[in-house]
């Protein structure tokens, strides 16, 4: 069973988002789970997310809300399969750069990047031990 980190009532209540309507929230919160577990390799999902520390669950939960919202507001060029385009001399592009970090297929802003990271889990190297 797939566990959402943050759900509804922490969106609203702690996080205090609003940038996502109610009828799309789970779904938003339960995609960018999903996307943090793949930024951090299953370990949570491997661990279990009660057995991290208080600091690894709020940290995450945050991450969770931060990227649901980044997600939400940046749907279409997320959604798109072009890396960027360039209309009458002005360009845009999604990919790996000061502040977008782009890893496994999920883009987010680079300093949540870096946020999550504090939490250790992100580690590319392969460690025999429980994180």
């Amino acid at each position: 069973m797939l566990t959402v980190y943050a759900d509804e009532v922490y969106y609203m209540d702690v996080y205090k988002g609003t940038a996502i309507d109610a009828d799309r929230l789970g779904a938003a919160l339960n995609r960018a789970s999903r996307h943090i577990d793949s930024l951090t390799f299953n370990r949570i999902a491997a661990r279990g997310f009660d057995s991290l520390t208080v600091f690894q669950q709020s940290t995450i939960r945050q991450a969770v809300c931060s990227l649901a919202d980044f997600e939400e507001d940046n749907a279409e060029l997320i959604g798109s399969v072009l890396a960027g385009y360039s209309i009458n001399g002005v360009s845009m592009q999604l990919s790996r750069g000061w502040n977008i970090h782009v890893e496994n297929g999920v883009a987010m802003p680079a300093a949540l990047y870096g946020i999550l990271a504090q939490t250790g889990l992100t580690c590319r190297l392969i460690y025999g031990g429980v994180l």
